[in-house]
């Protein structure tokens, strides 16, 4: 009843009328009463107003712990419609510093979000979804220098894979030693690799679509899957729209020689016209597994994860946006540097006091 008693005063801000105090206990628990109390509305900016961009925007307006304080992009900002009706030049970020808890980076990966994300790192703490796995380390090491120089806290590799499966990767490796873990992705559409593709001079639309191969999926399933190679593992079917006078011999080579992207796997490129395009390609889902096998003294042992999502851009942002509210709790309770989901607590993810997190979850 302390709590209560101490924290009455401030029923105004929780829309309880004067003359209902008295019988406030009656319908709401003094948990509830701290919660809409002491929660502190997390600023969020938003750079880069593609899909993902806006799904987050579209996912945070729905948040109530959430204010959106804005989306800056490289556009003219004139020329950009946004729900939030906030949208500002990406070289105005510098007069947010200090009014912004966490920056989601929604740009892409294949050319500018590494070196976004690391001279945003002095002024903000920020979450990405980096996708580039082979250059994941590199990225992390000069991400996690200006962090800590800088006292902020960023996430980076935030979302799906890498992201959720990176975690499954880990937990399963863990808990079978020495086991065989393989991922597949797709069938689905990869936001980063169509992304790559449109950034090519010439294309006007692009969509890459992920595609495990069946045969390769069954091994791993088996606890064959040692040996597979990426090229072995994955197709990467490409549906392009080229623009007026484009040189298509070009854009194809520049797609399946395009290193990490397409030179490692099996590519085929089909040109399309823009009709077609927005009637068959116009959704973009994804999905994938995480595929483990072993033994644990002498006796097999499988798990499998799998996802199955009808929007890539949604799930991704949902993700970005959990990270988000759990990058604000963390950065109070001092932490600085880069992490990965592997070093983030998973309980700042998970809203509520610990024994109610305890009764949900365990």
């Amino acid at each position: 009843m302390h709590i209560l008693t101490a924290k009455i005063k401030d029923c105004d801000s929780l829309h309880i009328m004067p003359s209902a105090r008295k019988s406030v206990r009656n319908y709401v628990t003094i948990r509830q009463i701290r919660r809409k109390i002491e929660v502190k509305m997390i600023n969020i900016g938003i750079v880069g107003y593609g899909n993902v961009g806006k799904a987050c925007e579209k996912i945070a307006l729905e948040d109530r712990d959430i204010n959106v304080v804005g989306v800056f992009t490289r556009r003219n900002p004139s020329e950009v419609q946004t729900a939030c009706n906030k949208v500002y030049s990406a070289s105005d970020l510098p007069k947010f510093k200090g009014k912004i808890d966490v920056l989601l980076l929604c740009v892409g990966s294949a050319f500018d979000l590494t070196s976004t994300a690391l001279a945003l790192a002095k002024d903000f703490n920020t979450v990405d979804s980096f996708d580039t796995h082979s250059k994941m380390s590199e990225y992390a090491q000069k991400l996690n220098s200006i962090a800590v120089d800088n006292g902020r806290l960023c996430y980076f590799g935030i979302g799906w894979d890498p992201g959720l499966f990176s975690l499954c990767r880990a937990l399963f490796s863990s808990v079978i030693s020495n086991c065989d873990v393989q991922t597949f992705w797709g069938k689905g559409v990869s936001q980063g690799h169509s992304e790559a593709i449109r950034k090519i001079d010439g294309v006007l639309l692009a969509k890459q679509y992920t595609v495990p191969k069946e045969n390769a999926l069954k091994e791993a399933r088996e606890g064959r899957g040692q040996l597979l190679s990426v090229r072995d593992k994955h197709l990467r079917d490409c549906y392009v729209v080229a623009k007026e006078g484009a040189n298509k011999a070009v854009i194809e080579d520049k797609i399946k020689n395009m290193p990490d992207y397409f030179a490692p796997y099996d590519t085929n490129v089909h040109f399309i016209s823009k009709e077609e395009f927005e009637k068959e390609h116009s959704k973009s889902p994804h999905g994938g597994f995480v595929l483990a096998s072993g033994e644990i003294c002498g006796e097999k042992c499988n798990l499998e994860l799998s996802l199955k999502a009808q929007s890539n851009p949604y799930f991704t942002a949902s993700v970005l946006i959990a990270y988000a509210k759990a990058n604000a709790t963390a950065y109070q309770k001092g932490d600085r540097g880069a992490k990965s989901v592997i070093d983030i607590q998973i309980s700042y993810l998970c809203e509520g006091e610990w024994i109610d997190k305890i009764g949900r979850f365990i």
